[in-house]
This record gives structure tokens, sequence and C-alpha cells, in this order.
């Protein structure tokens, strides 16, 4: 008999989550990561009492009831709203694209009028059924927009023209007619008080965990100890390339600690000129808001990865959806092992549907 039921390789929202739903079913199991701690990419460390988020911007927000009912089991959450800033060239503007944008950029002032301007420049574009993400983004907020708050932003964070992007990646940009600054049209949305870190601690209670671990430098001795593997990396890195590599983005961050009490006013402000390095500037003590007398910043920048750096989102092309299909094929043929996640199943997933994934998966595997 197997010391363990599982062995969850990662610690982030998936393998958490898949591993508390274990442990809850009286399973054995032992989750490893190969950082020095755990949490994965919604990792927070407090800095100067304030939670920073140490990967990027972090914001749940869902329509899915059964998953806000279950991850609030687990943390309180504030009532963060996220309502970001567009800086072009030191013009603010409104983010989601809304009748304040349409004020600043138009002078409109009723929705009938922004509806028309948009669909002026939407007719003189030429745009009828968009195959890409600039034709995509015109149909959608017209060419003054697309010209000064989407495209250089998009172009920095993809590495690529936005007329080689898919549509799709812009499909659920956040366009209203009314002054509401909400990005998301989410019901429940926040942060967790306290960070996503001690969520993090409570998902695994239960769970035996080591970190400082890689999964395929010691993968025949850890194998051996478990029933099945839950396994969270990327899906090619598994199969050790064979079949090529499939494309992701990186993201690095410059961040420091500022002898001033508010720095930008805002959590997050995207950089949209395509000449400042950096997509945005994230002011963590925003996301849950302190009178601390100092703050932190985190300057984001996104690139192509290249092996040896961390990948954080898929680039969900033809071409790299091919690659991941055939992929996926050898997971399949795998015996024992489960590909979870945002790398392990090549999906662009926001937090909530990587939960509703593990949990989906936990109530078919655990018995």
């Amino acid at each position: 008999m197997k010391k363990y039921d599982y062995l969850v390789v990662g610690s982030g929202l998936y393998g958490a989550v898949f591993a508390e739903r274990a442990v809850k079913s009286g399973k054995r199991v032992l989750v490893i990561d190969k950082r020095p701690y755990a949490g994965g990419n919604i990792r927070t460390d407090e800095v100067e009492n304030i939670h920073v988020h140490k990967y990027g911007a972090h914001i749940f927000h869902t329509n899915n009831k059964h998953v806000w009912d279950y991850i609030t089991g687990f943390a309180e959450f504030n009532r963060f709203t996220n309502s970001p800033v567009a800086n072009y060239c030191g013009e603010l503007y409104s983010l989601p694209f809304n009748m304040y944008t349409f004020n600043k950029l138009w002078g409109v002032v009723t929705p009938l009028e922004a509806e028309r301007k948009i669909a002026e420049q939407r007719k003189s574009a030429g745009v009828t059924e968009p195959k890409n993400l600039e034709e995509q983004a015109i149909s959608l907020v017209g060419t003054d927009i697309y010209e000064k708050l989407i495209k250089g932003y998009t172009e920095k964070q993809w590495g690529r023209s936005c007329r080689e992007l898919p549509a799709f990646i812009i499909r659920r940009l956040p366009v209203r007619f009314t002054f509401d600054n909400n990005y998301f049209n989410a019901r429940y949305q926040g942060i967790p008080i306290g960070g996503y870190s001690k969520m993090i601690e409570k998902l695994l209670e239960g769970s035996d965990v080591r970190l400082n671990t890689d999964y395929l430098l010691n993968k025949k001795e850890l194998d051996v100890m478990a029933d099945r593997i839950i396994y969270t990396g990327p899906i090619d890195e598994y199969f050790s390339y064979k079949l090529g590599y499939l494309e992701y983005r990186s993201v690095r961050f410059e961040t420091e600690i500022l002898n001033t009490d508010n720095f930008q006013g805002n959590a997050v402000v995207n950089y949209t000129d395509s000449e400042t390095p950096w997509t945005r500037i994230i002011e963590h003590k925003w996301f849950d808001p302190s009178d601390q007398p100092k703050t932190v910043i985190s300057r984001e920048y996104s690139s192509e990865w290249k092996l040896g750096d961390e990948p954080y989102y898929p680039v969900n092309d033809e071409k790299n959806s091919k690659l991941y299909a055939e992929y996926k094929k050898l997971a399949e043929s795998e015996k024992n092992i489960i590909f979870g996640g945002r790398l392990g199943e090549y999906k662009y997933y926001d937090m909530d549907a990587v939960i509703a994934s593990a949990l989906k998966k936990s109530k078919m595997e655990i018995v």
C-alpha cells in the first residue's frame, strides 16, 4: 500500500482546491511545489503591513454561486471593486470603457451620442465580421479608443501585432454606455482579507506539504509514493517538449517601497502607449486599503516566455491550440495522472474557472 492516495504537483489554486476536497473525503494527500512557498501565482506577501500580490493583481470575481460559496469558506473577502485607470501619455481615462471614457475622448454626454460615434468609426473602418483582435476592438469601441487605449497596451502584453491575435481575447472587454466604473460584470467579487496566502494555507490544512521540490527532477521516487498524480505544471514540460514548445507569456515585476502614503490613488493604472516599457503599475495597498505611511508599487513588464522563465498564461492562438491538442492526446494515454489548471490544461483561466475545474474533477475522481 502506497503512503498517499494523491500526489498533487503544484500548490496553486487548482492543486490546493483538489487537495482540500481529497482530504475532506478522507484521502491521504501530499502536495509539492518547486517554489519555497505555497500558493502559486496568487501568492501574497506582507510588506510594510501591506499585502503585496507577488505575481501581479489577482481580483477574485465570479457569477458562479457554487464557487463563491465554496471559496468564502476559507477566507472572508472584502468589497474591493476593480476600477482600473488608463494612462495614455499623461491623459487619464476610465477603464472599463464607459460614459466617462467617451465624454473625455469625444465630449459626448449621452449614450446615444457615444453609440453613434462608435458606429461611425466602425463603418469608416469597414469592419463587419471581425477576424482578429484589431477588428474586434474597432467593432466594439471604434478606432479612437483602439488606437489610444487598446493597441499599445495589448501589443506590449502579448508581444504580437493586434492583427495577429485572435478576436476572442478581447471579446470579454467591458464596454458600457453607463457611468459604471466596475470592470467586472460579476455578482460576487473581492479580495481575501489578510491576503491569498492565508486562504491557501487553510485549503492545504490536512495535506502534507513539501516545498523546494521539483517533481520532474524527482519523478521516479515521487511517483511511487502515491496512487494518483494531480499535475498542474506545463503539459509540454511534462512530456519533455517532445512535440515542440507551447508558447506562453511571462511577466516580471519591479517592486519598490516608497516613502509616500499614496503614489497613484488607485490599485491598477494601465499604461496604454507603446513607448512606456511597462504595461501597468500596481499600488498594492488599495487592494485592501490601509493607512500605512508608506506604499508598495510594482511595475509590470510582459515578455515572451523562454526556457527557464516562469510561464504565466498560454497563448491560445491557432498554432498553439493545435499543438496542445496533440499533447492532450499524450496526456490521455498516461495512467494514474490528471492534468489540471492553467498550465496543465493550457487554458487562459480566471480564478473562478480554475476552482470550478478543480471542483468538477475532484467530484468525478474522488470516491
